[in-house]
């Protein structure tokens, strides 16, 4: 299968890379509107500089394509999606599907009205960690869960527009693990309160702090906390996890997944006591493809084949409205009901 990739420096670099590995996916040609990123990959990847042009529709009047994987900063999601869409092209797009709710429901306008495929990369789904967790809580053995809660904390300095956003954390990395949220407990938000801030030693013009309050269509409460400008302790990318179940706790601390189960409940000398088992590690899932390797597999899968994906913009459009709903309740600071 034969791609555009339109944005190859930054998170290009991924999906330059990515593409390079697969068997089954090559390049057809590429777009970068920055002269000097395109000179300098051109050079570090061996590109030919022939094959690098201004915008998408120049790539594709110049060369047969037949799929676009879109690396393009928030605020033009909407423009490359819905051009490759209407030009017949399925697309597999960063997330977020756009930078706005506006935009993000456009594009799934354009793939509803003509059936093209677009596939957002939450590749967080796709991780040995992700999948494990999914397995326990999908296998019953913990019972149902009531709440969960979600710590984050990283201090990363990226420059270029995540610094620039009114709110980097929440649109651009929160976003991740509100999705897995929802790919979790299987349920999409219904109401929120939350709150966002800047700290004065930041380096982010938004607020890069957030905490939230959100529940689930299925009664889960689920309590996020997280910042993109801790100074020390930071916890993994992944973020950590517990999830209070009916017979048990989930658990997730630096990568690693932990499961206690609650055996009996007994009388003691102080009244009723909790009985439980050994705190046990859970060995992870193995995966053949992880992460930007799973994703464009199975885009070039459903591309091929005619069949679709796990994070079509029609679902991802759900974890969307929960980013922006998050965004909405720290603007208005109060709840919202989605």
């Amino acid at each position: 299968m034969k791609v555009i990739q339109v944005g190859i420096g930054g998170m290009g670099n991924t999906w330059l890379s990515a593409v390079r590995r697969s068997p089954y996916v090559e390049f057809a040609g590429y777009v970068e509107i920055d002269a000097e990123i395109a000179r300098a990959q051109a050079d570090a990847y061996d590109l030919d500089p022939s094959l690098i042009f201004q915008s998408l529709p120049s790539a594709l009047e110049a060369v047969e394509a037949e799929a676009v994987i879109n690396v393009t900063p928030p605020g033009v999601h909407r423009q490359i999606c819905v051009t490759a869409i209407e030009a017949g092209l399925p697309v597999l797009t960063e997330k977020p599907l756009a930078g706005t709710l506006a935009d993000a429901r456009a594009i799934v306008e354009a793939a509803d009205a003509t059936g093209v495929l677009c596939s957002v990369a939450q590749n967080y789904r796709y991780r040995p960690l992700t999948q494990t967790i999914k397995a326990i809580l999908a296998s019953g053995e913990l019972g149902a869960v009531a709440a969960l809660r979600t710590e984050f904390f990283r201090g990363p300095h990226f420059g270029g527009f995540r610094e620039e956003m009114p709110q980097p954390l929440i649109i651009d990395m929160s976003i991740h693990h509100f999705d897995l949220m929802r790919l979790f407990l299987d349920s999409d938000a219904v109401a929120i309160s939350a709150c966002s801030w800047n700290p004065p030693w930041s380096w982010f013009k938004g607020d890069a702090s957030a905490a939230a309050q959100i529940e689930f269509g299925n009664g889960v409460q689920a309590t996020y906390v997280g910042s993109w400008c801790s100074q020390a302790f930071e916890t993994s990318w992944n973020a950590d996890w517990r999830f209070e179940c009916e017979r048990g706790v989930l658990l997730v601390e630096n990568d690693r997944v932990y499961a206690q189960q609650l055996l009996n409940v007994n009388e003691g000398a102080r009244g009723l006591a909790s009985v439980h088992d050994d705190k046990r590690e859970a060995p992870l899932i193995g995966m053949e493809h992880e992460s930007q390797d799973y994703l464009l597999q199975e885009f070039y899968e459903a591309v091929t084949s005619g069949a679709s994906t796990g994070t079509t913009a029609q679902d991802n459009i759900h974890t969307m409205a929960l980013v922006f709903g998050v965004v909405e309740a720290c603007d208005r600071g109060e709840t919202v009901r989605l």
